[in-house]
């Protein structure tokens, strides 16, 4: 049997080299990646998924399957792509607190759908992420302070194993195989749908607060005392941020689970800070989590570097500040801690480490090289800072493969120990873990504000305007650089997808 075959398999839409669309049909959301498969397949239903697993057993073939690709490794070659995205249904049970979403389902269409019932999932910071894709691979974002990675909020899981068969997993039905999917990435089998716990969020408070570049010290400063002694509600991200065209800058961006007036107590000492040219903080709808950060919704060619920090002070930060960001585009820093130091029930394991840097930057042709450069440079700075390890969530194409502890019991997937997220039925061999034994859990400080402390007054509606202009002004001037620089490179295809104006992304960890 041929590729071509499979159109005889499918009720979905086969794609061959040579169609029309095949090149943006194979293409991921990260455009830095390449994707040169031999074919791609959008299944419409679970008995197209199985239907093509069963001819990749017949024909020998490997089967990837890829929602969206924002954690695209490029790793394709000569295997079939399926395409999940129409499998996007969403069933929340408010009564139950739990959702169930389909293997193409991205996170806004869940905290849509939650939101207003008061309820929310452990979405990352960017709303088109796939749900599946992330929550595999551990699932790192606002609220794992309070409640843990999202693999770990997994109920049940429907699969299509490697012989071609649905399956519901539970932690009754296949207790190794469910904790293996739940933070060990997508190579066991092909997910079809998943059911997550959601968790109760009446009110979120949460914003993004910019300030010049001279304030740099200032905020890492206020960064280093808030989360010295944190509450597992409040996340804080720093980000030291250099737009395209703009002087460089420094943000905090931070969500909280709980009322303003709480959050306003602990957050005082941000207002401290002098300067701020841009300030978005107040209450912030479920639905509108990825405003915070804004990152893109179009595909953007990026390259990102994550480590885990295992501490994180005054030396540590006259490293980062020493040389500039560029040809970065942004240094983050994200607090940890909390419920990611506990014993995890999946895979994901323990972090105890309190801190992740995250290195991003363009994935040009012109400026990749660069990029990866100095993405070292600041690995190397921090050498004493840096843990020898990182969660499958942290991974990148670029990384070497991860150590791998004892082997686990293999459930017919012929799968290596590298980061992709293959099925292949054509042999069985035994599996290996990509995470480290679990250290031991560190202890949570409990949280403490400065509750007699007044409340930052109200922003007047001049300044609410003012602070959304500025916000708009730097995402446009990323967008026309993104779209200069992309459009006359022959690197790309001219697909309209890739061509479009992005705002390029300023957190893309945890995907």
């Amino acid at each position: 049997m041929t590729n071509n075959d499979l159109r005889n398999v499918l009720k979905g839409r086969v794609i061959l080299p040579g169609d029309d669309g095949f090149e943006q049909a194979a293409t991921p959301w990260n455009l830095t990646v390449r994707q040169p498969v031999a074919a791609v397949a959008q299944a419409t239903d679970t008995d197209d998924v199985a239907a093509l697993v069963r001819h990749a057993r017949r024909t020998g073939m490997t089967v990837t399957a890829q929602p969206t690709g924002h954690g695209a490794s490029g790793d394709v070659d000569g295997l079939i792509l399926l395409r999940t995205g129409l499998l996007n249904k969403v069933e929340v049970n408010a009564a139950e607190r739990i959702v169930r979403v389909g293997a193409g389902a991205k996170w806004e269409q869940v905290q849509a759908a939650a939101g207003p019932l008061g309820l929310t999932g452990l979405s990352g910071s960017a709303p088109g992420v796939g749900v599946t894709g992330y929550t595999l691979g551990g699932g790192l974002g606002w609220f794992s302070r309070k409640h843990g990675f999202a693999s770990d909020s997994v109920r049940a899981i429907d699969i299509v194993d490697a012989d071609g068969e649905p399956r519901r997993v539970t932690a009754e039905s296949d207790p190794d195989l469910f904790w293996a999917l739940r933070g060990g990435g997508g190579d066991f089998a092909i997910v079809t749908a998943l059911e997550l716990d959601l968790y109760p969020a009446p009110v979120i408070y949460g914003g993004r607060v910019i300030w010049p570049e001279h304030r740099t010290r200032e905020v890492y400063d206020a960064f280093l005392e808030l989360t010295a002694d944190a509450p597992r509600e409040l996340s804080i991200w720093i980000n030291r941020f250099q737009p395209p065209g703009a002087p460089p800058m420094v943000t905090l961006d931070l969500t909280y689970l709980g009322e303003p007036a709480a959050a306003e107590d602990l957050l005082v000492r941000i207002d401290k800070i002098e300067g701020a040219i841009s300030d978005s903080r107040g209450i912030v709808p479920i639905a509108d989590l990825g405003t915070i950060t804004a990152e893109p919704t179009d595909p953007v060619p990026s390259i990102t570097r994550a480590e885990l920090l295992t501490h994180l002070d005054a030396d540590a930060v006259d490293l980062l500040l020493a040389k500039p960001v560029a040809p970065l585009i942004n240094m983050q820093i994200r607090h940890l801690g909390g419920a990611l130091a506990d014993p995890g029930t999946g895979a994901s394991g323990t972090v105890p480490e309190p801190y992740l840097l995250a290195l991003l930057g363009l994935g040009l042709p012109h400026t990749s090289d660069a990029t990866h450069t100095k993405q070292a440079e600041v690995i190397a700075d921090l050498k004493t800072y840096t843990a020898a390890r990182r969660p499958y969530t942290l991974l990148s194409p670029a990384k070497a493969r991860p150590t791998p502890s004892p082997p686990t019991r293999s459930h017919g997937s012929r799968r290596s120990n590298e980061p992709t997220t293959h099925t292949t039925s054509s042999a069985r061999t035994t599996r290996y873990s990509h995470n480290q034994p679990p250290h031991p859990p560190r202890p949570a400080k409990p949280g403490r504000g400065p509750a007699h402390l007044p409340a930052r007054p109200p922003r007047t509606p001049v300044k609410k305007l003012y602070y959304a202009a500025y916000t708009y002004m730097i995402v446009g001037l990323i967008s026309g650089f993104y779209y200069r620089e992309l459009t006359k490179l022959n690197h790309f295809t001219g697909d309209s997808h890739q061509l479009a104006p992005a705002r390029f992304p300023m957190a893309s960890i945890g995907r």
